[in-house]
């Protein structure tokens, strides 16, 4: 057996055909050496990954494995990733995960006396897993042989709790603490810093943040987790003061925010404008290590994209060592939102040549509106037609928004018109609001009056379509019909916005 093991194992490296791999697979076979894990793996690899290879091989060998050794799963993991399918190298790795939990479970039946250590361990293999409902359900199950649970158990359970945002079965975990005597604010001279922010991090994740600060302030001593914890808790429910506030704390308190709490204040600065805010934060990141995180990177360009600093925005695109869907998109956005429609649509164009990325529908948003503001209608509905054709994907109200806009501004009313009706949905504010703007462009008063009852009924609570109601009436003289406008405004006590039309709006906001 050792004999053709040597033999075959270092013609597996020197293989560079398929046609190869296929005689040395039917020998490894025959001679029984494909039970070895060393060899096996090679030939997987090869077909996975190598130029020369084939992922229906190895896929067809893969299948036939009982048992797939950790460097096989990665092998396989990393040739879905290579060819852009995460959703099947996300499928692969939890399939690794869920062979390696039934396996444990296999174990844990076996042991004659079932102690807190195996309990513990399941409990955990679940949390880790993502099955958190089954976790809970396990620890019920323990509490019902009567193991007296430890302090690693009750995190475990705590983590479980959080990730299925359970808060009735985390109360009463919390009271078992308390019951067991573990209850780490009672006692600051046995403070169990780890216990308390599980505790404290449940009812943040569940949305109890009342309490969850109550116990946060009480801590003797605080972590990065927990401070992370309450941040990020805030940001989640829509509590930006606080969020802010408590992050600010944060900083002065010597904490460093992580990657996901970093994340989220980079999204709260750019929802707001706060540019100061994401440049202190911008200059946080770069003397970490966070800088490099592409989620991070990306927020960063997305947030100075969305306040309108193109130039540094772009300056972080590129230097982005990876760029995802996200990234290009977040880019074209801002580059056409920021009058570089030119420079939107040649960064698309780009992107369309990068093999790893798919555009989105929230790229086509981008993209669309660019040929709105350049007048490129032809160049519009090509990408209209490939978006549906090439990308598979189901026009949205705002693509027909867009489409309407990019008509309406070149005068083609017809066929703006016949997109309207041709939108599965109803009709909304903006899309009334984005044929508006082409009859004050063009001066189409009469449907501009057409479009009044349309509008009027929808009751919208943007000044802009008032605005331009009244703009159209008075660029031909009919002053009592736009004073109308600007009286039905008042009315409805609407303030006047600036700066931006319906569709800008929206994807200021994306």
């Amino acid at each position: 057996m050792m004999k053709h093991y040597n033999a075959i194992l270092p013609l597996l490296d020197k293989c560079k055909t398929m046609a190869e791999l296929r005689q040395l697979h039917g020998l490894m076979i025959t001679t029984s050496v494909i039970k070895y894990v060393i060899p096996l793996s090679r030939l997987i690899d090869f077909c996975a990954n190598s130029k020369a290879g084939d992922l229906d091989y190895a896929e067809s060998v893969f299948s036939q494995i009982e048992v797939p050794g950790a460097y096989i799963w990665n092998s396989m993991i990393k040739a879905y990733s290579n060819i852009n399918n995460p959703d099947e190298a996300l499928h692969m790795y939890r399939e690794m995960q869920r062979r390696d939990m039934v396996a444990g479970l296999k174990v844990f039946e076996a042991i004659p006396k079932w102690n807190v250590v195996a309990w513990t361990n399941l409990i955990s293999g679940y949390v880790n897993n993502g099955w958190p409902k089954k976790a809970i359900e396990v620890y019920k199950e323990m509490e019902f042989w009567s193991v007296e649970s430890n302090e690693i158990t009750l995190v475990n359970v705590l983590v479980a709790c959080s990730h299925s945002r359970d808060i009735n079965s985390g109360k009463w975990v919390h009271s078992r603490i308390c019951h067991q005597g573990y209850d780490p604010f009672e006692s600051n001279s046995n403070f169990n810093i780890i216990l308390a922010t599980a505790i404290i991090d449940m009812y943040a994740k569940c949305g109890s943040l009342g309490y969850a600060r109550k116990l946060f302030d009480k801590m003797p001593q605080k972590n990065l987790v927990a401070w992370n914890s309450m941040v990020g808790a805030y940001i989640q429910y829509g509590r930006v003061e606080e969020a802010l506030g408590l992050f600010r704390d944060m900083m002065i308190g010597g904490f460093q925010p992580d990657i996901a709490t970093s994340f989220s204040i980079i999204g709260i600065s750019a929802h707001l404008g706060a540019l100061s805010l994401g440049q202190n934060i911008h200059s946080f990141v770069l003397k970490t290590n966070i800088v490099k995180d592409i989620a991070v990177g990306t927020a960063l360009l997305d947030m100075y994209a969305k306040v309108g600093d193109v130039i540094s925005s772009h300056k972080i695109f590129c230097e982005l060592q990876k760029k995802d869907t996200i990234a290009w998109t977040s880019m074209i956005i801002g580059l056409a939102m920021h009058e570089h429609a030119e420079e939107a649509l040649s960064t698309f164009k780009r992107m369309q040549e990068d093999p790893n990325v798919i555009p989105d529908e929230i790229t086509y948003i981008g993209v669309l509106f660019a040929c709105s503001h350049l007048g490129l209608v032809e160049e519009g509905q090509r990408h209209f037609t490939s978006m549906v054709d090439d990308y598979s994907i189901e026009p949205t109200i705002e693509h027909y928004g867009c489409m309407v806009d990019l008509l309406s501004r070149a005068g083609r009313f017809e066929e703006a018109e016949r997109v309207v009706k041709k939108m599965p949905t109803q009709p909304n504010i903006a899309i009334w609001g984005a044929l508006l703007n082409g009859c004050e462009i063009h001066g189409n008063v009469n449907l501009a009056d057409q479009l009044r009852s349309r509008i009027t009924e929808l009751e919208p609570r943007g000044s802009g379509v008032y605005v331009l109601l009244s703009n159209i009436y008075a660029s031909v003289g009919k002053w009592q019909e736009a004073k109308l406008a600007r009286e039905l405004m008042t009315h409805r006590r609407i303030a006047k916005t600036r700066g931006h039309s319906t569709i800008e709006l929206k994807l200021l906001n994306l």
